[in-house]
């Protein structure tokens, strides 16, 4: 890369607008990844769900104007874009975050339960994204993001599967995640995935930001799972985060070669819809990390 990318995503102050359509599109997500009934009020709800797209829409679009200019960085060839890529893994925001080294060795068990609460409830839900990222994706692509599904859905069986795996911690920890009780960043994390999946015009953004969760999120978990075994939190408990710690290296690897090279070598459009997806969701997930680290008091 040309220069350091961190220079193009310095942090925003955000106003108390910002804040409360943050919690609105967080219960607006909820809401529509839910199955329902039909109502007689459906065209009030269709009505409500519209404001809540525009406002979502209007969310998106400031995020990726933050980014453009970070975005050029992106060669345009396979192999070159490949190579920025994977770089994101050290160069891209977040990464490094001294947030991670102090998990694992210095916080207490309260400072722990505060994090895992955060992670909890800005968590999208992977496979619920992959599953809608992946429609009419070409075949190569769909079949990779298939095979991740099948993983993250334990094989067919319930005991593998990761999401009930991650709601062990939160039993065990006896944590109670809300909207109501998450910072903004995280809420705003939850919601820029949870939009980048649902709207099509943002299907290739959402492959960037999932190809670079799995590639990226090996090292933190690790360093969770040192901090919640260090703490005395049971395997079981910590079963999420040891299988992510290893699996998603595989994951990763397969997704770069299956999913984000063909995409990238049949398109060239897809360069920068994937740079962008992974630059939205690198600097949303700093903004996390900053914000834990100022409640947390994290030297």
């Amino acid at each position: 890369m040309n220069a350091p990318i961190e220079r193009y995503l310095k942090f925003e102050p955000e106003s108390l607008a910002a804040e409360e359509l943050h919690r609105q599109l967080a219960f607006f997500n909820r809401k529509r990844m839910l199955p329902a009934f039909p109502d007689p009020q459906w065209r009030q709800e269709l009505g409500d769900e519209m404001r809540s797209r525009i406002e979502e829409g209007a969310f998106i679009e400031s995020e990726r104007r933050a980014i453009a200019e970070a975005v050029l960085q992106a060669p345009h060839d396979v192999d070159g874009f490949m190579q920025w890529f994977e770089h994101l893994m050290h160069e891209g925001p977040g990464q490094g975050d001294r947030l991670f080294p102090w998990l694992a060795a210095e916080a207490d068990l309260e400072q722990m339960r505060w994090f895992i609460t955060q992670e909890v409830a800005g968590e999208a839900g992977f496979e619920d994204l992959l599953a809608m990222t992946q429609l009419r994706m070409p075949t190569q692509a769909k079949l990779e993001m298939a095979r991740n599904y099948w993983d993250e859905m334990g094989r067919g069986k319930e005991v593998g599967m990761h999401g009930p795996m991650l709601e062990l911690v939160v039993s065990e920890l006896q944590l109670n995640p809300s909207i109501d009780g998450t910072v903004r960043e995280s809420l705003a994390l939850g919601n820029l995935m949870a939009a980048l999946a649902h709207d099509r015009r943002y299907a290739y953004q959402s492959v960037g930001a999932l190809g670079v969760i799995e590639m990226t999120a090996p090292g933190r978990v690790s360093q969770v799972n040192q901090g919640l075994a260090r703490l005395g939190v049971s395997s079981a408990g910590r079963r999420y985060f040891q299988l992510h710690a290893n699996l998603d290296v595989a994951h990763s690897r397969e997704w770069n070669n299956e999913v984000i090279r063909p995409l990238v070598a049949g398109d060239t459009r897809c360069v920068r819809a994937i740079a962008e997806g992974a630059l939205l969701r690198l600097r949303a997930g700093a903004r996390c990390f900053e914000r834990y680290r100022h409640e947390l008091g994290v030297p």
